[in-house]
């Protein structure tokens, strides 16, 4: 096995490491975004409307002890 200096080490570890990076272009960035967006959006309504449920079954539990 060669020995290789560290600094020689890591120029090799980055030269590799960036030859199998890949980019993704602007329309698959733009989808990937709005595709996060619309996730975001239905997981907030969901919670919303799952919060509210049991803020309302909570209160009325709640109206029957007072």
């Amino acid at each position: 096995m060669a020995k290789v200096s560290p600094g020689e080490y890591m120029r090799q570890v980055k030269i590799e490491g960036i030859q199998r990076v890949h980019w993704p272009t602007r329309k698959e960035t733009v989808t990937t975004a709005i595709m996060v967006l619309i996730m975001t959006s239905l997981l907030a309504g969901f919670f919303f409307g799952v919060d509210s449920f049991f803020n309302v079954v909570v209160k009325y539990l709640l109206s029957l002890l007072g």
